[in-house]
């Protein structure tokens, strides 16, 4: 191989590094749970699913319980959002009802020699919501 190779080598190697280290830096992780004997609709439209701070006046059925734990606190509101949307949609849901909404510790990092060992913790926001879809009164 020629110095020239190398070169482009090694570029597109730090290129493909530095994307991942960046997109790494700012991820939201989901876990959802769907509620035992509750009623199975089939998946819904992430684009049309409601983000509600408080439950809504018609009728529905609590499907199950959305967490998403963003991996710093610079994770933006709009990326958050669209996550729970996602795994709402799953559960075939029509809104999320934000329940929780703290700043709470998520982690912890050990750093430095094994005589003088620090342990900060990390915090980020862990919002937990409950899927609903919207039923017709008297079902």
């Amino acid at each position: 191989m020629n110095m020239k190779t190398i070169l482009r080598y090694l570029s597109s190697f730090f290129t493909v590094a530095a994307l991942f280290f960046v997109a790494g830096c700012s991820t939201v992780s989901i876990s959802s749970s769907q509620y035992i004997g509750g009623p199975q609709f089939a998946p819904s439209n992430a684009a049309d699913i409601q983000i509600l701070r408080e439950p809504p006046t018609r009728p529905h059925a609590r499907l199950g319980e959305v967490r998403a734990e963003s991996s710093s606190e610079s994770v933006g509101v709009p990326k958050i959002e669209q996550a729970l949307r996602n795994a709402a949609a799953r559960m075939g849901a029509d809104a999320i009802v934000i329940v929780c909404d703290p700043t709470q510790v998520t982690g912890a990092v050990i750093t430095g020699p094994w005589y003088g060992r620090t342990i900060p913790q990390t915090t980020g926001r862990v919002i937990i919501g409950v899927a609903i879809k919207y039923t017709v009164a008297g079902s």
